[in-house]
């Protein structure tokens, strides 16, 4: 299973579609087990959800996203969680391994 996080300044990015570089998680076995720092292409509609469909993604953790994003990520069988409070990527994925990660209120203004 792979994971993608947006990050803005190597942090959890508030706006999805605005994210400078996606960290990427590989987990086996309830374990994380590859971290990569991936560059994303040039934004544009629908871009970014065929970009880490393609890469295997199937959950993307953000802080915000806007809804034709996640109706794209939807159509591509991709697992989105938004609203997430900014913490260190590695505890954010652990969080979610461990069903902890809750869903918050979308940092996403659009």
């Amino acid at each position: 299973m792979k994971l993608a996080l947006p990050l803005s300044q190597n942090e959890l990015s508030s706006h999805f579609g605005h994210c400078e570089a996606f960290a990427v998680f590989t987990i086996e076995d309830g374990k994380i087990v590859n971290h990569e720092i991936i560059d994303p292409p040039v934004h544009e509609p629908g871009s970014h959800p065929r970009f880490l469909h393609e890469l295997g993604v199937s959950v993307v953790i953000a802080g915000g996203m806007g809804i034709k994003a996640q109706e794209l990520f939807q159509q591509n069988g991709i697992e989105v969680i938004i609203g997430v409070c900014p913490l260190p990527l590695t505890e954010l994925v652990q969080m979610y391994i461990d069903h902890k990660l809750e869903a918050g209120d979308n940092r996403c203004d659009h």
